[in-house]
């Protein structure tokens, strides 16, 4: 059985917050480190029926950066569901809540801009 690795490596600043997050895989097609602002990560632990977690971001993130992270997250999640289980009628709820939260994000945007 062939074996492929992801590692990441974490730069914190003296308050332990992540400066920066960069990534590879063996079986990328990048020759470099993958510079990145933030990541989430998430395991099925199906003995303890939990998911385990780790979500980190840099100072650097920006809020509309992080709306954006998380719409795209959410709409490939839904992608994942649908291939997962062929359940297309929640695939589509899931894509409707990532279009409702990324329309109430930019609607108080626009508000705290005026």
């Amino acid at each position: 059985m062939k074996q492929s690795n992801i590692s990441i490596d974490i730069s914190l600043d003296e308050q332990k917050v992540p400066h920066d997050i960069s990534w590879n895989a063996t079986d990328s097609t990048a020759d470099m480190k993958q510079k990145a602002k933030a990541m989430m990560l998430a395991f099925w632990d199906g003995e303890d029926k939990t998911a385990l977690r780790i979500d980190l971001w840099t100072n650097q993130m920006m809020v509309d950066e992080m709306a954006d992270f998380f719409y795209q997250t959410f709409m490939g999640m839904a992608d994942s569901y649908q291939r997962a289980t062929g359940q297309q009628a929640i695939t589509e709820d899931i894509k409707t809540f990532a279009k409702s939260f990324y329309h109430k994000f930019r609607e108080t945007q626009l508000k705290e801009a005026k």
